[in-house]
């Protein structure tokens, strides 16, 4: 009986789907980590956020416990200006409110060390700029960690379209709970907010809310979780490519040659595509592609 059991197992595992057996080759694609995906559930759809503890770990905490708390549900995208950015997180809806929690220092720069691998995209300016995962950034050069006393070099976030940012007042050390989310590269911002997320998917929906300061007709945050808070039914099996493979560096240049002189690193735009679990029928990731 036990052989008969065998064979029959063996003839199932056969006949599985492909997608039963085999797993995105991790060489070229990054599953992201729950623990530090946001969803952002609005009145016109979902927007997933990957965010980075390397660099914001305080911002990025902060954004753990009030998403937590259930904070920013049903709070509305108070400021939205075509060509810039999407403001959310003011209880009060009117760019003044916050939490009861302290104001946080500036994450304006990180340390960057060989645990965290930039891939060179342009060097314009003396400016060495590329990607930490999904994050455009600037960063000294690799050359430099053998000489500083922590092994470590001086890097910061890009407000490409998509990255997500902390607001706050005048004083550099008053983000509380508002955030933004960038429409339009806008360099000005750079080493003047703290960065801490990035859209890896619904930037259309961002670039589709109601516009004004406050719109005439708001969209709103409906829910916001962190993906590991959210059952695993409904929990996208998403993966990015990985910044630091051959695939990558080749869409570099495949962008590069198109933009010719007027290449910028936020043109990049970083694949995001989902595992084939044979469960795509009716799931709100059924838009994103497989993974190849």
């Amino acid at each position: 009986m036990r052989s008969l059991a065998l064979v029959f197992l063996t003839l199932a595992l056969l006949a599985a789907p492909a997608y039963a057996q085999r797993a995105p080759d991790p060489t070229r694609w990054r599953q992201l980590d729950p623990e530090s995906t946001l969803y952002i559930d609005t009145s016109r759809g979902r927007v997933v956020v990957e965010m980075y503890p390397e660099i914001a770990p305080n911002h990025v905490d902060r954004i753990r416990t009030l998403a937590r708390r259930g904070f920013y549900n049903n709070l509305i995208f108070h400021r939205v200006i075509d060509g810039f950015m999407a403001q959310t997180g003011d209880p009060l809806g009117t760019g003044e409110g916050g939490s009861d929690l302290s104001d946080l220092d500036e994450e304006f720069l990180f340390r960057r060390g060989a645990d965290m691998p930039f891939v060179e995209a342009a060097l314009q300016g003396g400016a060495r700029s590329g990607f930490f995962k999904t994050l455009p950034i600037e960063t000294q050069p690799d050359s430099q960690m053998a000489v500083t006393r922590d092994g470590r070099a001086s890097a910061w976030g890009l407000h490409c379209p998509g990255v997500v940012s902390m607001a706050r007042a005048e004083d550099v050390n008053s983000a509380n709970s508002q955030f933004f989310i960038v429409r339009a590269a806008y360099p000005s911002l750079n080493k003047r907010y703290t960065i801490w997320g990035r859209v890896v998917f619904g930037l259309d929906i961002v670039q589709a809310l109601n516009v004004g300061e406050p719109p005439a007709n708001p969209d709103r945050m409906t829910n916001v979780r962190l993906a590991s808070d959210v059952p695993d039914e409904e929990r996208a099996p998403i993966y990015v490519m990985r910044t630091d493979s051959r695939d990558f560096r080749e869409l570099i240049q495949d962008t590069r040659r198109e933009r010719g002189a007027d290449f910028h690193v936020c043109d990049v735009e970083i694949p995001t595509r989902v595992a084939n679990t044979g469960e795509r029928e009716r799931r709100w990731w059924s838009i994103i592609p497989f993974v190849n």
